[in-house]
């Protein structure tokens, strides 16, 4: 008994013990190397159907690089097939890895196609079959002009799916080839097309094994059965299953485990520790894996620049709390529009304008510590306000505008934007999409107001909103049609003559509904909708051939601050003056007081080339700006032309005085004077006594139609003076 206790005790309970104690640490051991490996699968298959998702819209961004081109518009309408290969085809088969590259006409014919050489490369028949419904669902979408998708990265709509080309799958898309500048027009629905296609299976499948460490990659039809590999469904837009990827899984857990082993038959003891080590090393590699996918689940729904809320987040969650919001509790939607960020983009460039994106969501959050917040676009944010008082909804609204009026310093730069803000509220279970629409109309509300200022939505902005919608409608009709603008002279008189010296143009919108849009109402819509160049092209053309055919009078025309701001805007005129053969000092351009003292760089170099070129400007309402005469000193400009709400009140002294003092330092700067809005004998008479230059308004003539015009100097039966 004594040896079998010994016996016992030295060698059977240590042994039991021992396989007890290692039993139970290799079963917990494998229980934890399993979930390790289920987690590392799971986020797998999420990097897996990432990578598929961002290879549909970089295939569509690759080529946005070459169809969004004023080049490509016009070598594909001329059938450059050449020039195709090099830019449209082999080229992005060589940069970007494209497979193949089909350029369409209008009317759906082949104008070129690539198909890059391998050996199960696809027939034409097949590319043709798998890009035709695409291509027609997209000219659909051209024609109705839809322009859903398109953002400050997405230049234009398209459409892309997954699909089968012959026996391979495949990442298909169609993009319209369109101008970067905006130079070319083109009929809606008109655009020739341009075709990528990305195989899924092949080089696709083995650059995704080899950069991302996946074993065993492959594409398949049906779905595997072997348990032992991981796999996700690839389906299209229609939903229709295209195949399955899949892959043997990466096992962390597993390998831990083999690895310790031979540890474990050493000893129980050994055993124990290095299982106990082992232990903690996997649990601590499962909390990486599972903090991973939390951060993916987190990057999924939040802002990369802010931190803050993406759309989707935001969206979701306003649903849901409107969903379950109790009767009388209050919520308020915030849309907040940064006024100016593509100007801070393009004078300091895009790093600056992220660090301000950042910068303003950092006060926006200290601003509404409470609130959700989030950043839905470039620079738009929403918020969400809950258990707010109506009255405190403006407040609060006011105070974001205010707070980022403040100026930002970023980098040593002084950067000042603005802000517009969109309020709607809503008491109890409401629709979150139509909150939203509120909180989107009262912006478009505040934006209209003149920006840096915030709407909060009522009834009646709905019936706003239609007539401006209906009107911004029209105003594009007109411009087609061309036959509704017409173009009225004034002329301008010098003080002590009855003869013109000068011509002003005016357009002049005659809708057949509503008779004659004052151009206070269409002007602005026109600069909105981005049709005020068209507008000051009519006029232009139409002054300029007026000056060629009356020799011995000039005409003044008026420049929005969107016409002179842009880029081609002094080759616009000057091509139109020599078109016509006008000498450049005929023609002079008006322009807004805050312009001409203004701190635009584009701005500021289109008025230098214009003077140097011979082109006169001149100041319109002169006195209703923001401008001290100290400033004045700096401005480039040959003539101003006086407000006629000071000359409507000369007759009380304290605007004779401020006429007085405008021409006086108009005469010591060197510059004319012309006086607008002249309607009595006695106004006409008091600035003669001041020495104005030259007069206009209803007392001396109306503005009068070109055949009138004609009529009064095209014989040359008067001849006008000189200003």
């Amino acid at each position: 008994m004594v040896g079998q206790s010994q016996w016992f005790l030295k060698w059977l309970f240590p042994t039991i013990a021992s396989a007890l104690v290692g039993g139970l640490l290799l079963g917990t051991l494998h229980w934890a190397a399993a979930n390790a490996d289920q987690v590392a699968a799971a986020r797998q298959k999420d990097l897996v159907t990432l990578i598929v998702s961002k290879m549909q819209a970089s295939v569509a961004h690759d080529q946005e690089s070459a169809t969004v081109w004023d080049d490509a518009v016009i070598k594909t309408k001329a059938g450059d097939l050449d020039w195709l290969g090099t830019n449209l085809g082999q080229w992005m088969n060589t940069y970007f890895g494209h497979d193949a590259a089909v350029v369409l006409s209008a009317d759906g014919q082949l104008i070129y196609q690539f198909i890059a050489e391998s050996e199960n490369a696809p027939s034409a028949e097949d590319v043709r079959e798998s890009y035709l419904p695409l291509a027609r669902r997209l000219r659909e979408r051209l024609i109705a002009g839809d322009e859903d998708g398109v953002s400050d990265t997405v230049l234009s709509i398209g459409q892309s799916d997954l699909t089968y080309i012959g026996k391979r799958p495949a990442i298909v898309s169609v993009k319209p080839i369109t101008s970067d500048t905006g130079e070319i027009e083109q009929q809606a629905g008109e655009e020739n097309l341009h075709v990528a296609v990305r195989f899924l299976d092949g080089d696709f499948l083995n650059d995704i094994a080899n950069e991302y460490q996946f074993a065993e990659m492959q594409f398949t039809v049906h779905e595997p059965h072997d348990k032992s590999h991981s796999q996700i469904p690839l389906k299209s837009a229609s939903g229709r299953l295209i195949g399955f990827f899949n892959w043997h899984p990466f096992e962390p857990g597993l390998s831990v485990f083999y690895a310790t082993l031979p540890v474990i038959g050493l000893s129980v003891l050994a055993i124990f520790g290095a299982a106990s080590l082992a232990g903690r090393a996997i649990w601590k590699r499962s909390v990486r894996l599972a903090s991973s996918r939390q951060e993916l689940q987190h990057l999924a729904l939040h802002d990369s620049l802010t931190g803050l809320a993406n759309r989707a987040y935001f969206e979701r969650e306003l649903t849901r709390r409107l969903e379950s919001a109790p009767p009388q509790a209050n919520h308020g939607v915030l849309f907040v529009d940064l006024d100016r960020f593509k100007a801070v983009n393009d004078t300091y460039g895009h790093p600056t304008g992220d660090k301000l994106i950042s910068l303003v969501a950092l006060r926006l959050a200290d601003l509404l510590p409470n609130a959700l917040i989030a950043r839905i676009g470039g620079d738009e944010f929403t918020v969400l306000l809950e258990g707010i008082e109506i009255q405190e909804v403006g407040v609060l609204a006011n105070s974001i505008v205010k707070r980022l009026r403040e100026p930002f310093d970023i980098d040593g730069a002084h950067v000042v934007v603005g802000a517009s803000v969109g309020a709607a509220l809503a008491t109890g279970r409401f629709d979150a999409m139509e909150l939203t629409r509120r909180a989107d109309i009262a912006l478009y509300h505040a934006k209209a107001a003149g920006r840096n200022t915030y709407a909060i939505f009522g009834d009646h902005m709905d019936d706003l909103l239609r007539k401006r919608r209906r009107l911004e409608h029209d105003l594009r009709a007109a411009l087609d049609a061309r036959t509704q603008f017409e173009i009225s002279y004034q002329p301008v008189y010098p003080a002590n003559s009855d003869l013109p010296c000068s011509l002003e143009a005016l357009s002049r919108w005659r809708h057949p509904e509503l008779g004659l849009v004052p151009p206070d109402v269409f002007i602005p819509i026109a600069e909105e909708i981005g049709v005020i160049h068209e507008i000051g092209a009519l006029v232009l053309e139409d002054a300029c051939g007026m000056l060629a055919e009356l020799p011995s009078i000039d005409i003044a025309i008026n420049a929005s601050a969107v016409e002179l701001g842009s880029p081609g805007y002094p080759l616009r005129v000057l091509s139109t003056l020599a078109k016509w053969g006008v000498e450049p000092n005929r023609l002079e351009i008006e322009i807004t007081e805050s312009l001409a003292v203004g701190e635009e760089e584009q701005t500021t170099r289109n008025v230098a080339m214009l003077r140097a070129a011979g082109v006169r400007l001149a100041i319109d309402d002169f006195g209703t700006g923001h401008s001290s005469f100290s400033r004045i000193q700096n401005m480039v400009v040959d003539r101003i032309k006086i407000d006629k709400s000071f000359i409507q009140d000369i007759d009380q002294r304290q605007s004779r005085a401020v006429v007085a003092a405008m021409i006086t330092m108009a005469r010591a700067q060197g510059l004319d004077t012309t006086a607008e809005g002249v309607e009595t004998n006695e106004q006409r008479d008091a600035l003669i006594l001041l020495g104005c230059d030259n007069l206009q308004g209803f007392l001396l003539s109306r503005p009068i139609p070109r055949r009138e015009v004609m009529a009064r100097f095209g014989a040359g039966e008067r001849t006008p003076e000189t200003c």
